[in-house]
């Protein structure tokens, strides 16, 4: 199939780039950056070289599917004149994943720019909605930070074992912000620095609190969702914790046994979803499309405990991405996505 890339030039536009050089069934024939239009891909990231292509300001090839890796309202508005030609597409902004257009306004601070297209888009998070995925011509790929906790938390809303208040703790590394400047992401201001942000509450909640409560029987669920920045480039780390509900489980030594069976039961057969008996680290996933996940019970509290590991720009970004392009082309999921993690 032919692809097209919008926005080469931000981290996942050229993390696109960088995995589908190697599928199998994708050849890459478009590439957009209008900061670098004119000039040949391999001269602007050298690390793409092997990509003989030259960066243009729309795509100028006819294509199959196109990813859009613009910021949010950018994105939709390109992503319109794709649609309208048939084309499939695959969002990696926010602007379709919320399925209520007022909350994203409100959220975004902006009018939404392609309202019509929000009830035939997807929300990718593969595992989920697989289904729907195959049979769309529209993905909303999830926010990284979502893509860690809804996944973290998902099997334990779905069975009905916590109680509706749930804290997600976040860690993130700085190429979650992208490549525009900001003094806040300086190496000075980073390095040996841990710092919490969006108190007052992050764009990503809304995505965490529609997906979860999607699963949720009994109401909408109580989520205080609190980020963090990490000095380091990729992975983000999410720490989820819930009370279990009375009599949901067994109490003691065997909820921990219970809660790991419910988890692998909920994952059996993921390709990229894995269940692990030891607390992981963001390397266990750096450069892969993995999502780690070990789930725990504090027998002091009886409070599950689960710990999300995934690289914020793979299975967080273009990873999920591509996973989602093999299911809507009819294609094996891991098509492509074979890469094990870079270790140490």
């Amino acid at each position: 199939m032919k692809v097209g890339i919008i926005n080469v030039t931000g981290y996942a536009g050229m993390e696109l780039a960088r995995i589908l050089r190697r599928h199998p069934d994708a050849e890459i024939t478009s590439v957009t950056g209008r900061s670098l239009a004119g000039q040949k891909l391999g001269d602007a990231f050298p690390h793409l070289s092997d990509i003989d292509l030259t960066i243009t300001e729309d795509i100028t090839e006819s294509v199959d599917v196109v990813f859009s890796a613009l910021p949010h309202a950018a994105s939709a508005e390109r992503l319109g004149q794709a649609l309208a030609s048939g084309i499939k597409a695959i969002d990696i902004s926010a602007d379709f994943r919320l399925r209520d257009v007022a909350e994203y306004e409100s959220w975004y601070n902006i009018t939404h720019p392609c309202p019509e297209y929000i009830e035939e888009s997807v929300y990718g998070l593969t595992e989920l909605h697989r289904e729907e995925v195959k049979s769309t011509n529209l993905v909303a790929n999830p926010g990284c930070y979502p893509t860690a906790a809804v996944l973290a938390l998902a099997p334990a809303v779905k069975a009905g074992i916590i109680e509706p208040d749930i804290i997600v703790d976040g860690k993130s590394g700085v190429s979650g912000a992208g490549r525009g400047t900001s003094i806040k992401n300086l190496y000075s201001e980073v390095n040996e620095n841990l710092q919490a942000y969006s108190m007052d509450g992050h764009r990503h909640l809304p995505e965490i609190q529609q997906e979860l409560d999607l699963l949720h029987d009994g109401g909408r669920l109580r989520i205080t969702f609190l980020t963090h920045l990490i000095p380091m480039t990729r992975g983000i780390l999410a720490s989820c914790y819930a009370n279990l509900k009375e009599g949901a489980i067994a109490m003691g030594e065997g909820a921990r046994a219970e809660v790991t069976e419910l988890y692998k039961d909920f994952y059996k057969g993921e390709t990229f979803v894995k269940v692990v008996d030891a607390p992981p680290m963001t390397k266990h996933t750096l450069g892969n499309n993995d999502c780690v996940i070990y789930p725990t019970v504090d027998v002091r509290t009886n409070r599950l405990i689960v710990v999300s590991c995934i690289d914020n720009l793979v299975k967080g970004a273009a990873g999920q991405a591509i996973q989602n392009m093999n299911l809507m082309f009819g294609l094996p999921e891991e098509e492509g996505l074979q890469q094990l993690a870079l270790y140490p």
